[in-house]
This record gives C-alpha cells, sequence and structure tokens, in this order.
C-alpha cells in the first residue's frame, strides 16, 4: 500500500481529491525536472543555425526546454525521442520566425508544435513501444521513488487524448481554453478529455495501485 504525507489527498467519499492530484503531479512534476533538467545536447541542437539564429535558440531552450521535454516524453516514454522532438521543434521555431504577442503566446505556439510532432510519431513508434522499457519509471523505480513512478504508470495507461490534457493541465498549469488552443481543440472536447481521464486516473490509483 503507497502513502503519501498530504491530509487533503482524500474527499469524504475515499476517492481521491482534485486537490490531491494536484498535489501528485507538483511532486511528479519537480522530481522529473530534478531528474533531467533537460538532458538534451544544446551544442546538437544549435550546429544547424546560424551564430545569431543559435543564440535565440538557446535562448528558447534555456527558457522552455524542460516543457518541451516533458510533453514530448508524456507521448513518446522514451528520452531519445522525446530529445528529438525536443530539436526539431526548435528548428521549426527558427525556420518559421513567427512573431508573438508575449511569452505565453510563445510557449504555447512550442507546445503545440512540439505535440504535433509527437503524435506523428507515435504510429511510427507503435511497434517498437511495445518493447520498450518506460526510461522515467525505471529511473524512478532504480530510486526507489514509488510514489512517482506509480502515478506516471497510471498516467501511462489512459488513452492519448486524455493523457495529453491531463499533462499540460497539471504538468503544465494550462487552463482548458489555453489546452483547446495548444492541441486545436474545442474547449468542450478538452473539458471532456479532462473529465473522463480524471475519473479514469482516480480509478486506476484506487483499484489497481491501492493509493492511499
Amino acid at each position: 500500500m503507497i502513502k503519501v504525507g498530504c491530509r487533503f489527498l482524500y474527499g469524504r467519499t475515499g476517492v481521491i481529491s482534485e486537490a490531491g492530484l494536484f498535489a501528485l503531479f507538483a511532486a511528479h512534476r519537480r522530481e522529473v525536472d530534478r531528474l533531467w533538467t533537460v538532458s538534451a545536447d544544446k551544442e546538437k541542437a544549435n550546429a544547424a543555425f546560424s551564430r545569431a539564429k543559435a543564440e535565440r535558440a538557446g535562448e528558447v531552450f534555456d527558457a522552455y526546454g524542460n516543457s518541451i521535454l516533458r510533453l514530448a516524453y508524456a507521448y513518446l516514454h522514451s528520452m531519445d525521442d522525446a530529445e528529438d522532438i525536443l530539436q526539431d521543434t526548435l528548428i521549426r521555431y527558427m525556420q518559421k520566425a513567427p512573431e508573438f504577442e508575449d511569452a505565453n503566446h510563445e510557449k504555447a505556439w512550442l507546445l503545440h508544435v512540439a505535440a504535433n510532432l509527437a503524435k506523428n510519431r507515435l504510429d511510427y513508434n507503435k511497434v517498437r513501444q511495445a518493447d520498450d522499457m518506460d526510461e522515467l519509471a525505471e529511473t524512478l523505480a532504480e530510486e526507489k521513488k514509488e510514489d512517482l513512478s506509480f502515478l506516471w504508470e497510471a498516467v501511462k495507461a489512459l488513452p492519448v487524448k486524455q493523457r495529453e490534457v491531463i499533462h499540460l493541465f497539471y504538468e503544465e498549469g494550462y487552463q482548458t481554453a489555453e489546452i483547446a488552443q495548444i492541441l486545436g481543440e474545442r474547449e468542450s472536447t478538452v473539458r471532456s478529455h479532462l473529465r473522463r481521464g480524471r475519473i479514469r486516473l482516480k480509478e486506476i490509483l484506487k483499484d489497481e495501485y491501492d493509493y492511499v
């Protein structure tokens, strides 16, 4: 039985609460950032650009690299693939040279590109992924981070549409209207995926992992 030191994880019904989900994902995000801190090679990402473009790519890398990497990993469960998506996203950014209203607009554009690139790779990787060991789950297990590794396994069990919305809402802190823009979906569709994802995630955490 897995325990956590947060009194507000469960409501009166015995089902994990919304505050509990936020607490779990916050802890998970902190641990992933500690483990990764963007391990991709910046020199590799910059090699394709001129000096001026490389400088800008480096700034974008530093500002948004972890967010892009986390999102790509949420889809692909492979660090190598996630790093490829990160690099491809930076290349698209430099090729398009778009203008943005502000930093939030810039980040949303990058995550939109990364999500599309990751989804395009899903079908290509489907057979290979069936045999691959999830690198994050393996690392967390090695470090005995049970409270985090089982959460990742539960999220992985969700359908892709629910998983991407759950990730953007809890891990990246976006609201449903913002997620709709990033994914190119209607907000009502995002809300539906989020609602179903929450229900299913709570069921998995309670039934399969005996989370109390």
